[in-house]
């Protein structure tokens, strides 16, 4: 292979890249409902996991809080709050190298007390999973989330990012 088919193969990977982060914001996978971070089959040292770039600490847990309650979880409310509330993350907590979707529902069972497994095992969409309104903006590291009205790049500025990127790929 000589240096043009390498450059044709870095172009490919990183159009790839830029495709796969655009694409895992329009939804909250199922592995990250499944909460994969609580892992206990004892292999959890081969598959350490990296600390999430985003901060859920300070994070408004009220949107979920208020509109998920027991003892009768709804799964219309449930569901919908928990939209809500994960949607600005999606980029993050679907990244499975992460700890993102653990330290998520770790901070949202430990405000809302909820049962184990509740939101996995209630709320189903599709294959993907969740599916996220396509204008969510994402909660940038950094930046402190504040529900709706955290300001980040929409996802249609995302995809025209990927877009000039592909072109630009292609025209090297």
């Amino acid at each position: 292979m000589g240096l043009h088919g390498g450059v044709v193969v870095l172009r490919a990977a990183v159009l790839a890249a830029v495709l796969g982060f655009v694409a895992a914001a329009g939804f909250i996978s199922n592995d990250a409902l499944l909460e994969r971070g609580h892992d206990t089959t004892g292999r959890s040292l081969l598959q350490a996991k990296k600390d999430c770039p985003v901060s859920f600490e300070g994070a408004n847990y009220t949107v979920i809080t208020s509109r998920c309650k027991g003892p009768l979880y709804q799964p219309t409310l449930c569901c919908g709050a928990l939209k809500d509330f994960a949607c600005p993350y999606s980029t993050y907590i679907n990244d499975v190298s992460t700890n993102c979707a653990a330290t998520m529902f770790s901070y949202i069972n430990l405000y809302g007390k909820y049962p184990p497994g509740l939101f996995a095992n209630t709320c189903h969409e599709g294959d993907k999973g969740l599916t996220c309104p396509e204008d969510t903006p994402q909660i940038e590291p950094g930046q402190k989330a504040s529900g709706a009205a955290a300001v980040a790049a929409p996802a249609a500025a995302l995809a025209a990012a990927a877009l000039a990127v592909s072109l630009l790929l292609m025209s090297c």
